[in-house]
């Protein structure tokens, strides 16, 4: 199943996903789903800005399998 949403993180908001202290990130898809899933994921996409852009969430089985950046 892929998820497509927007997310707008300043790097001080995203300060306590960085460090381990919140362990995961729910947001609203596209479509008005909420999914949740492990905000390691999102690190390889932290600017001096935070964490900004269109993505895709792919899961199998409600298992995570893979996170990209679209724009």
């Amino acid at each position: 199943m892929k998820y497509y949403f927007s997310i707008k993180i300043t790097a001080n908001e995203f300060l306590p996903y960085y460090q381990g202290k919140i362990q995961n990130v729910v947001v609203t898809t596209n479509q008005g789903i909420k999914v949740q899933f492990p905000a390691m994921h999102l690190r390889k996409y932290l600017t001096l800005n935070g964490v900004q852009g269109s993505f895709c969430l792919e899961t199998q089985q409600n298992k995570f399998l893979s996170l990209s950046k679209l724009r």
